[in-house]
């Protein structure tokens, strides 16, 4: 099905001919499919349909401008584009629609997104990278409206980088830098912040972009013009347009129907964009959307009659047969055989892709019921569980999860039973989960044995003549020999570059290593995430700089969306091994105080978050993860950087390990369990408590995803037989997610004489100045009085009640 332009300058018209008729029939066959996939939904076949109907002939002409390496960052109505390319078949657009979870049939996300999320492999099955140069690329979409427009700068940023900075090892990611990232976004979807973002962005970094806008004058049910400022975004983009006395983008109009002008506009970005590196502007307009926003409900409710009308009769299907007629290329009769013919392979795909799904369910359905007769034959309810075997029976198109239902109400009526069939019934059960729960579920973190989890600690080394210097200096000369040693490494971020960032830990560096190695970026979160994210898709190894942790709150969307599910909802077959740098805790007012760890802990599972109490331990951590190739967020303490450490003899080889806790005091009274700069505050409470008789067991966290792997702090509190967890965020934030992996994951409530306490920050944001942070979060006094009054409830003679 796929399209290729062909470049022969002295192509016949016979070769021309088929070409274009080519064309047109991957437009039908995409047609066919939204038509027939919308039945689908209403007949309850599929729970959700949202297709590419309307948008096909501009779509074409992208496939056409499109070459091996490029990469796609679009939204949910670009199937056209991936027939056109070779990357969705008729089946596998169905096998989507289904949910099919066999990633052979189901390549974008083996069902674990909708219909109409594209994505191509950039992994083979083990998770090495594809050859990226010799295929066609689409990183894999999301949902959220313009949530694709950050990545979409790190792709094309990664052509940039690729073309001017020396050293790299380019194989499998670049030739000469000379790929292009095409986006693709809904002409409502321009109204989110996250498309003007990124489009100052790529202005600002010229970098080789096509982003298309495609214009249908609806966002869902709501009118251009609530959407835009004179209903069109090419024109209130006016100023990006380049000019000779400055950079900006080219910026191009077409008709979405007009098939020749669209090829020959596509052509002309390519070239534009590929050869100088300048992002293009392609305002698509005219376009329709011929069965309404999705399957939830019909545009005949929004649009008027005339409305309707026009779009009947400048649908882009339908404009596009016109002119092969119009101009001799096909007649009438010749369109209705291909038509006819493209219906019925459709219908034949679609049949094929329902077969396919419905096997495995149909099999396990088999399997169920005649062990489920086997087991109502032998019990006394042997007519309750027959009634289950019937109603499953009677479902014709089961659901995976009638089987294994049916299997689990059934063992309830066997409960008191000790027989042979009630212990096959169960070892059913257990190989049903273990067989399909992983279908559902796997992939989220790296499983093999590359993750950051295997990497093995190496301890910082010292000698006696090692210097103490600033926190900061350790985390400098690590840096330095990061960028030394791995060519493919750069850091981004405001007042990254020029300064070193706010903090000097970066100091120097951009002199050494150059401005696109060690840059300055504007004030933009999100985009700044998105730059990483892209990078790092394209085989780089990014460093994302956000200036402190409150202003993660900026790009958290793009995070959580985007970065945390991207090798789970491809499947393994993606991924952005992307580091985010940031610094929080301790410092003074609402917005600088770092205190929204709780709310990121439950959003961003997928990536690693990793809370260092000291700049060495950072550095570790950063080590780390370059011998992996996992996203990880690494929270510098804030007050730390002035604070003197011991300069490390072994810098850049030493590490920290992922998902291991530390006891950096032993004791045997009480186990107290924080992290970061808190540490510090739980260091000082526990001399003082020393000093009344308390000899509290000190462990830092040092990374809450994931957390604990070995579970040492059971260990500890099977010891001390009592637990308590401090944190600077607020009360159930971090401190509740802590106690719920030692009590529950842990089981750890086994060994407790007394009640698990956690003392947190006050319910809100941390007032401004030392006193606004002493009345905020935990003080040494806060933190001393917790922990003796829990020994006083213990032992009331030995600790009298202190107030």
């Amino acid at each position: 099905m796929q399209t290729e332009a062909n470049t022969n300058k002295d192509l016949s018209f016979d070769d021309f001919k088929t070409e274009v008729l080519n064309d047109y029939k991957v437009a039908v066959t995409s047609r066919e499919c939204s038509l027939l996939g919308r039945r689908e939904v209403l007949t309850g076949k599929a729970k959700f349909g949202i297709f590419g109907d309307g948008k096909e002939v501009p779509q074409l002409a992208m496939a056409k401008a499109f070459k091996n390496g490029d990469f796609r960052s679009g939204y949910y109505r670009d199937q056209t584009f991936m027939m056109a390319i070779g990357q969705l078949t008729i089946q596998q657009f169905f096998a989507g629609l289904y949910a099919n979870t066999d990633l052979s049939q189901e390549p974008m996300s083996a069902g674990r997104q909708m219909g109409g999320h594209f994505a191509t492999h950039s992994l083979d099955a083990n998770g090495n990278w594809n050859n990226l140069t010799q295929q066609k690329n689409s990183s894999s979409d999301i949902s959220p409206t313009a949530g694709q427009m950050p990545r979409l700068l790190g792709l094309a940023q990664a052509s940039k980088i690729y073309r001017n900075v020396k050293g790299i090892d380019t194989t499998n990611f670049s030739v000469e830098g000379n790929e292009v990232a095409w986006g693709t976004i809904g002409n409502a979807s321009t109204s989110e912040g996250l498309f003007f973002e990124t489009i100052n962005a790529a202005g600002v970094l010229q970098v080789p972009m096509v982003i298309s806008v495609w214009d249908d004058e609806y966002g869902i049910s709501v009118h251009a013009r609530h959407q835009t400022t004179k209903e069109n975004i090419s024109e209130i983009l006016k100023g990006f347009q380049r000019d000779k006395n400055a950079n900006g983008y080219e910026i191009l109009r077409v008709k979405g129907w007009d098939y020749a002008n669209l090829i020959a506009t596509y052509e002309e970005a390519s070239k534009i964009a590929r050869e100088e590196h300048v992002p293009v502007l392609i305002h698509v307009n005219e376009l329709t959307q011929p069965q309404g926003h999705s399957t939830s409900g019909s545009h005949e409710r929004y649009k008027d009659k005339a409305r309707l009308n026009w779009e009947a009769q400048n649908d882009c299907n339908v404009k596009m047969r016109t002119w092969l007629i119009d101009n001799n290329i096909a007649t009438d009769e010749e369109l209705q055989t291909i038509e006819k013919n493209i219906k019925k392979q459709v219908r034949d795909a679609k049949k094929a892709a329902w077969t396919n799904y419905l096997e495995p369910a149909l099999a396990e359905k088999n399997e169920i019921v005649s062990l489920l007769q086997t087991v109502a034959n032998s019990s006394p309810n042997k007519v309750f569980i027959e009634k289950i075997v019937n109603e499953l029976e009677d479902s014709k198109e089961p659901n995976r999860k009638d089987a294994v239902q049916a299997a689990r109400k059934a063992l309830r009526y066997v409960i008191s039973e000790n027989t042979s069939e009630k212990q096959q019934l169960l070892d059913w059960i257990d190989a049903f989960f273990e067989k399909v729960q992983p279908l559902y579920s796997s992939d989220l973190y790296n499983d093999s044995e590359s993750a950051a989890i295997h990497v093995k600690e190496v301890k910082p080394t010292y000698t006696d003549d090692n210097e103490t210097v600033d926190g900061r200096v350790v985390l400098r000369e690590n840096f330095d020999y990061i960028f030394n040693n791995y060519p493919e490494t750069l850091v981004f971020g405001e007042d990254a570059g020029n300064i070193g960032d706010v903090n000097q830990g970066l100091e120097g560096l951009q002199e050494k290593y150059g401005e696109l190695r060690v840059a300055d970026a504007g004030i933009r979160e999100a985009t700044i995430l998105g730059q990483g994210i892209g990078m790092a898709m394209r085989g780089l190894r990014p460093i994302a700089e956000i200036q402190y942790l409150d202003y993660i709150m900026y790009a958290l969307q793009i995070i959580s969306d985007d970065l945390a599910t991207l090798r789970y909802r491809t499947k393994g077959r993606q991924k952005a091994p992307l580091i985010i740098r940031t610094r929080g805790h301790r410092l003074e007012g609402i917005w600088h105080s770092g205190s929204q760890m709780g709310g990121v802990l439950n959003l961003v599972r997928g990536i690693h978050v990793l809370v260092p109490r000291d700049m060495t331990k950072a550095a570790g951590f950063y080590n780390t993860l370059l011998q992996s190739d996992e996203p990880a967020l690494v929270v510098e303490c804030l007050n730390g950087y002035r604070l003197k450490e011991q300069l490390p003899s072994n810098i850049g080889e030493f590490k920290t390990p992922i998902g291991v806790v530390e006891t950096v005091k032993e004791g045997e009274d009480i186990t107290l369990v924080s992290y970061g700069s808190t540490l510090r505050i739980v260091q000082q409470a526990a001399k003082e408590l020393a000093e009344v008789g308390i000899n509290a067991e000190i462990i830092d966290v040092q990374s809450l995803l994931p957390f604990d792997l070995n579970h040492d702090i059971v260990k500890s509190v099977q010891k001390t037989n009592r637990l308590m967890v401090i944190d600077e965020d607020v009360p159930g934030g971090a401190s509740a997610y802590i106690l719920d992996q030692v009590l529950n994951k842990q089981e750890a409530f086994k060994f407790l004489d007394s009640q698990p306490k956690t003392l947190a920050a006050k319910p809100h944001r941390p007032a401004y100045g030392t006193d606004g942070d002493y009345f905020s979060k935990p003080s040494v006094e806060d933190v001393f009085e917790a922990i003796y009054d829990v020994m006083h409830e213990a032992s009331p003679s030995t600790y009298p009640k202190l107030r």
